[in-house]
């Protein structure tokens, strides 16, 4: 448990789970949650044996959004504060250099969005729903993120009205990457890890960085970027040793497949 106790991290093996556990808050985001998201990717960041993580969340719902109940009482200074806060706890999600997969699973509202786009990409249950309500709740949020997953228009329609979407839209549009049943879940989320850990993780680490960075810029500057990695790859693992593996694994599968 991290220090504040709003998010449990679990590893087990090369797999790190961070869960959000506020359930009877409906994992709302507070400030004590922000920084412990933080810890919490600090401590995977500290961990080299870390090579995947899982983002997921205790309770019926994956967050309702930024916990309003916060602000009662409080000033400007006070809100700011905490707004910078959220969008360090964004960022660290973001800037983890191993894949992190948001595990959705019921109501997504608003900073629960933010904290899910923040990650590589979302596996969602049919029963999950999405909602960016922040103008309708008289403050503006989600203008950056969302409008790079979905395109602006949708962003804009999106964020205006405030409606909610069913998973079958959130993936129709790209917000989803992999919808699966709801029993089906926890198994598809499993077996997708278990398939990115069967890469060697240099591999899997640089070809983060070189689509993070390469989304960022044109594409000579892109292809640079790539080389670049290539180049670390080829000194700093036994590619080699992958080759050879690979080769192996699809000769076995060819005379099975004869078989």
């Amino acid at each position: 448990m991290t220090q504040n106790g709003t998010v449990r991290l679990e590893v087990k093996g090369r797999r790190a789970d961070v869960v959000l556990a506020r359930p009877d808050a409906r994992n709302a985001l507070n400030l004590p949650m922000c920084e412990d998201l933080v810890e919490a990717f600090a401590l995977i960041a500290a961990n080299s044996e870390i090579d995947l993580a899982v983002l997921r969340a205790e309770g019926p719902v994956f967050s309702a959004g930024a916990d309003m109940k916060e602000r009662n009482g409080r000033d400007e200074a006070w809100v700011m504060m905490r707004r910078r806060a959220a969008f360090r706890a964004y960022e660290t999600v973001g800037a983890c250099s191993i894949p992190v997969i948001a595990q959705v699973h019921g109501p997504l509202v608003g900073s629960g969005g933010e904290i899910a786009m923040s990650c590589d990409f979302i596996i969602a249950s049919t029963a999950a729903t999405f909602r960016f309500p922040e103008p309708q709740w008289g403050t503006v949020g989600a203008t950056q993120r969302l409008q790079r997953v979905v395109g602006v228009a949708r962003a804009k329609e999106l964020l205006y009205t405030g409606r909610v979407m069913d998973a079958e839209e959130a993936h129709r549009i790209g917000l989803v990457t992999r919808l699966t049943a709801p029993e089906a879940l926890v198994q598809t989320v499993d077996e997708t890890a278990d398939c990115i850990l069967k890469a060697p993780p240099l591999a899997q680490k640089l070809t983060k960085q070189c689509i993070d960075q390469g989304s960022r810029t044109d594409l000579a500057s892109g292809i640079a970027i790539e080389l670049s990695a290539i180049d670390r790859l080829l000194s700093e693992s036994d590619w080699r040793g992958s080759l050879q593996q690979f080769n192996t694994s699809v000769g076995t599968a060819a005379r099975k497949k004869k078989a």
